[in-house]
């Protein structure tokens, strides 16, 4: 016998249905979680409450939003938002604890977490980008893994299978992922396929996970997928972010830690 979901389970399962259909109908859904109509719609309302759906006669639809292309060029990406890079930097560093294993993902904000790890002793650095490696290299105290793989030119960085395989040998303690477009209903998404294939990879090995993204980013999405925001366990932004996301974010799961820029 097929176990119920509970709410949070039925919910991300109208969301992710509602990624490939546009707009449901309350049928569609009552016959596809096996539930009653009054379930469905108090799933619904609390996504409509979240900011995610809105019901139309009959049933749902995903909130409208603009598509929203970031810019990829690194040396670009590193001249935006640099205060609240700076602040999410800074606070997700003061979560890397000693005697751990940290993956550090490319990207200009989890680049900006470099400088605050020096302190810290017997601490293991994983990660795919060659600027994090170049300036943690003059510091002997702190052991550097590259995971090697497809050279990313404008960004500074390595993807694809190859990294996988070194990724897949290590038992990581906390991943401070970066993202360049993340969305409530999206989750966080990439350009490349081998980037999203890397970072789920990551993912799937870490013991914590922390999102490292400013709010300037949020609505913004790719077209890979990487996870769903109820697969990481916390999301580091700035305060710009509005209570509406921040509720909705914390309606999936994740704690949510909020810095001033």
């Amino acid at each position: 016998m097929t176990t119920p979901m509970i709410p949070e389970q039925r919910q991300q399962e109208i969301l992710r249905m509602l990624q490939g259909a546009g707009v449901l109908s309350t049928r569609e859904l009552t016959d596809a979680m096996q539930v009653s109509h009054m379930t469905v719609r108090r799933d619904i309302a609390a996504l409509e409450s979240s900011g995610l759906v809105t019901p139309v006669q009959g049933g749902v639809r995903l909130v409208d939003r603009p598509l929203k292309e970031p810019p990829r060029d690194r040396q670009l990406r590193s001249t935006l938002e640099l205060p609240s890079k700076r602040a999410i930097a800074a606070r997700a560093a003061s979560m890397v604890t000693d005697d751990s294993v940290v993956f550090l993902d490319a990207g200009t904000t989890c680049e900006a977490v470099v400088p605050h790890l020096l302190t810290r002793s017997n601490l293991t650095v994983v990660t795919n980008d060659f600027t994090t490696v170049a300036a943690l290299s003059p510091h002997a105290h702190i052991d550097v893994i590259h995971t090697g793989g497809l050279v990313d030119h404008h960004r500074l960085s390595a993807h694809g299978p190859l990294g996988v395989a070194v990724v897949q040998q290590l038992a990581i303690d906390l991943y401070l992922m970066s993202a360049g477009a993340w969305a409530i209903a999206e989750g966080v998404t990439v350009p490349e396929a081998d980037t999203a294939l890397l970072k789920r990879a990551v993912l799937e090995v870490s013991h914590r996970s922390l999102l490292l993204a400013d709010s300037t980013k949020l609505g913004a999405y790719e077209r890979y997928r990487v996870a769903p925001l109820n697969r990481l366990d916390v999301v580091v932004t700035d305060d710009r972010i509005s209570a509406e996301a921040v509720a909705g974010i914390r309606n999936l799961g994740p704690e949510v830690e909020l810095v001033s820029a």
